[in-house]
């Protein structure tokens, strides 16, 4: 029998570290402050994605780094990165 190799798409969400709000643990970045790959304004983020990846400034960040809802990512600490730094969420859909 073949094996079928599941459908696999990912989704890719951009913003700066300026969209965010909160210090410290409870820094986040709503969902609605992303920019998607169309080019359009993002409405939530997917809701059960296989994975996502967190990138901050171009650097691919480790898990511990974040987490996220459909509506918001958390970085703790992130009010310390200059409010101009890119963020970009990248969701692994299947």
């Amino acid at each position: 029998m073949p094996i079928v190799k599941p459908f696999m798409n990912s989704l890719r969400f951009s913003s700066t570290a300026g969209a965010g709000t909160g210090t410290g643990a409870t820094y986040s970045i709503l969902a609605t402050t992303f920019t998607t790959d169309g080019g359009t304004a993002a409405t939530a983020f997917p809701t059960a994605p296989a994975y996502y990846n967190l990138y901050i400034n171009g650097q691919i960040q480790t898990g511990d780094t974040s987490t996220v809802t459909t509506s918001f990512i958390t970085i703790p600490d992130g009010d310390t990165l200059s409010s101009a730094t890119p963020i970009v969420v990248e969701f692994v859909v299947n």
